[in-house]
């Protein structure tokens, strides 16, 4: 099976129905749910998926995660006709959190993490082979708009700003009051946007636990939690401090980050978001598909020398970027003491005041100042 998460309205189940034909199965749908509660064998003759026996066919099951026994479901059609499907289960719900020791899926399926439409996604229709693409002109309009729409498809290519402003209003209400509703046993939903909207001012800051406690009226460990149920809806994302080889590094107080970083008012730290989120589906996407394992950290010590972002690989440093909302002709000092702590070849101050330019940023091996433009187009 097939696992394919990420966030409302990011083109799941657009891309599930129009890349291969098959049979698809919504748990929001009411007739489907019925079908779904009675098990796998009603299913599988309900659909009359014996017409596509051993066949080129996908099975596309849509938010499943709502339903309380999708494990044991899952396991129990997957065990009883695997290989007769292509088995594809999609979420708006972080379907991994499930990868724990003793979880009844482990060994079924693969997954793949779906992010909004990125700069590298816009100027290639197709990617190579390696983790690192060829730099791809990107014209001068296309991060501005990203920027102002944010990655959703459906608001980025309609460029219209009243109908973002409906669309984000009504995906708002959607998120709070149907995913957080049926995905979790929450019931201060008031207080839970509020948490929310503090968290849209504050990207890109150290997350203060008791600050937020004291500002929302709830316990520590309330705030924690809820804040892991907005990670797991794909509200916001955590980047956590690396130590390994710092002095004095900062150990413990991640950062926080939006998925849809259009949500940001302040500029510069939308801009740094921006960067944030195509680092990360990068990550995601290289761990997804087994080059390795990868994840994004920030770097910090106890003298307030810290770098914005450091790419992780196979559990080594690879390369750092620092984000400079206009061109700045000096490099960073923080960039350059990093770089030689770590010993790594690549330090990137990314700034968005320069046009793209034709250069492969990962043929250096000294820090230099390169166009956001240039380097995100050589990313996914």
């Amino acid at each position: 099976m097939a696992f394919l998460c990420g966030p409302r309205q990011v083109g799941k189940t657009t891309a599930a129905r129009k890349e291969v034909p098959g049979v698809y199965i919504n748990w929001d749908d009411q007739t489907d749910r019925q079908i779904i509660l009675k098990g796998p064998n009603r299913v599988y003759h309900h659909y009359k998926l014996a017409d596509f026996n051993k066949s080129n066919i996908q099975l596309v099951f849509d938010e499943i995660h709502k339903y309380p026994r999708w494990k044991q479901f899952l396991k129990g059609f997957f065990d009883k006709y695997q290989g007769d499907f292509k088995v594809l289960v999609t979420g708006s719900a972080r379907l991994n959190v499930f990868k724990r020791g003793g979880d009844s899926l482990m060994g079924r399926y693969f997954l793949y993490r779906m992010h909004p439409l990125s700069v590298g996604e816009m100027v290639r229709i197709t990617f190579s082979q390696d983790e690192i693409q060829q730099p791809t002109k990107v014209e001068k309009d296309l991060i501005p708009q990203l920027l102002k729409f944010g990655g959703f498809p459906e608001p980025f290519l309609k460029g219209d700003q009243r109908f973002y402003n409906r669309w984000k209003r009504m995906r708002t209400e959607q998120f709070f009051y149907e995913d957080v509703r049926d995905s979790t046993n929450i019931n201060a939903i008031a207080q839970l946007e509020i948490l929310s909207e503090i968290l849209k001012e504050r990207a890109g800051q150290l997350v203060n636990y008791s600050t937020l406690s004291n500002e929302i009226q709830v316990t520590v460990n309330t705030v924690k939690k809820w804040i892991e149920t907005l990670e797991s809806l794909y509200f916001c994302f955590r980047v956590r401090p690396w130590s390994n080889n710092i002095p004095k590094g900062l150990r413990k107080q991640p950062k926080i980050y939006l998925w849809d970083w259009s949500y940001i008012s302040d500029q510069g730290a939308k801009l740094e978001n921006f960067i944030a989120s195509h680092l990360l589906k990068a990550a995601h996407f290289w761990t997804d598909v087994g080059f390795g394992d990868y994840g994004v950290y920030f770097l910090r010590d106890k003298m307030k020398r810290e770098v914005d972002f450091l790419m992780i690989r196979n559990h080594k440093p690879w390369f750092i970027v620092e984000v400079k909302s206009s061109a700045n002709k000096r490099i960073s000092p923080a960039l350059e003491y990093f770089k030689n702590i770590l010993g790594i070849d690549h330090a990137f101050q990314v700034d968005f005041g320069t046009d793209f330019i034709q250069r492969d940023c990962f043929q250096e091996k000294r820090s230099i100042r390169v166009p956001a433009a240039t380097l995100l187009s050589q990313l996914v």
